[in-house]
């Protein structure tokens, strides 16, 4: 909670629920990935917040850009940056989209299968593509799973066949989860990425870049490690795994650019129990796992809760949103307590809110509107 923040909620008074979003604390964590990674190319993931005050903000810093969809590149273009400062990172493209992207100037994508591979040589013929290698996100607290990359063989294989059919065979690229709380895993990941540099070297292919993806995390409650320490333990691996061939550096940030700027402003529509004796108390949110907040899903990313009667006794509680689906249930297992004469009507603002949230709201279901959100 920044000061413009806490001024902006006390004089707009907004609806419930609503975003709201300091857009100095985004420049100043954008600022800071600059500091600790200073050799690398920061691309903002896009899919962590769109909003055009962010895109503009870090257009302005000089920052490239992660897309996901040619939606996404289409904001990046509106908010005034230079394709060639676009990724298409994505590797489920269709080929009608690729075309598109190559006509807006983008000439950097992302591929992980030779189905793709093939889009790319016919759709972006010469472009700049790499490879995505398969990595286990242990650790993280939002996992990727199996859906993105491949297994080191066939990525060694893929990047020959993107050379022999006249595409720019780029480079390599990993994501090890989002939220990823264990630095070890950058490491990890780093040396299988460097064993298919190897391979290709030996078979006359040298390859530029390595992008080493996103995850870098935020404290939500629990400790996490700092990016000084995570920094650190990503440029040792790259030196040791790389050596005097340093190819050029990627990275990814999304959460850790946008989350931390932003709150939810949430209100208490009922606080209730479902029996007479030792009942659970359950506190009903205006904003549910619909409305901006699916990370909650199987309670993984769990936001800080404060409230306007913060400072008294506390009790545990089951925190749940306002749909009547019986999936709208945030947090139910991870130990929550909040205020025990905690009433209806009361606001409470859910912390570090800013990324994927908005992005993240339905459109409609229930009736609820989208999220609302303002950028300060």
């Amino acid at each position: 909670m920044t000061p413009k923040i806490e001024r902006f909620l006390a004089e707009a008074k907004p609806p419930t629920p609503c975003l709201v979003v300091d857009i100095d604390v985004v420049a100043e964590n954008y600022g800071r990935l600059r500091r600790w990674f200073p050799q690398a190319t920061v691309s903002y993931a896009v899919k962590a917040n769109p909003a055009r005050e962010i895109l503009e903000t870090l257009v302005g810093l000089g920052s490239h850009f992660d897309a996901a969809s040619l939606f996404e590149i289409d904001a990046c273009l509106a908010a005034g940056a230079l394709p060639e400062r676009i990724v298409y990172g994505n590797t489920i493209k269709k080929r009608d989209e690729i075309s598109r992207a190559f006509a807006r100037g983008v000439r950097l994508y992302a591929f992980d299968s030779e189905a793709e591979l093939e889009k790319l040589a016919a759709a972006a013929p010469g472009s700049r593509v790499y490879g995505r290698i398969l990595t286990s996100s242990e650790g993280a607290d939002w996992p990727l799973s199996r859906k993105f990359g491949c297994e080191l063989d066939m990525a060694r294989d893929l990047m020959l066949k993107a050379r022999d059919w006249g595409l720019d065979a780029h480079g390599l690229s990993f994501h090890v989860g989002s939220q990823q709380i264990d630095p070890g895993q950058w490491e990890a990941a780093i040396a299988r990425a460097a064993g298919v540099f190897l391979d290709l070297r030996e078979a006359g292919l040298e390859l530029p870049m390595v992008n080493l993806g996103g995850g870098f995390p935020v404290r939500y409650r629990k400790d996490v490690p700092d990016i000084e320490a995570i920094s650190r333990t990503i440029m040792a691996a790259m030196g040791r795994q790389f050596g005097n061939r340093m190819p050029d550096v990627f990275i990814e940030p999304g959460r850790f650019v946008a989350a931390e700027a932003g709150v939810l402003l949430a209100e208490v529509v009922l606080v209730s129990s479902k029996e007479y004796a030792n009942g659970e108390r359950w506190v009903y949110l205006d904003v549910g796992k619909f409305g901006g907040l699916a990370e909650t899903m199987d309670e993984a990313i769990q936001y800080p809760i404060s409230t306007p009667r913060d400072g008294g006794e506390r009790g545990p509680v089951v925190i749940a949103g306002p749909t009547c689906d019986g999936a709208d249930i945030l947090y139910e297992d991870a130990g929550y307590t909040l205020p025990l004469d905690l009433a209806v009507g009361d606001k409470v603002r859910l912390l570090n809110a800013g990324a994927y949230t908005t992005t993240y709201s339905s459109v409609g279901f229930n009736g609820f509107p989208p999220l609302r959100a303002y950028y300060i």
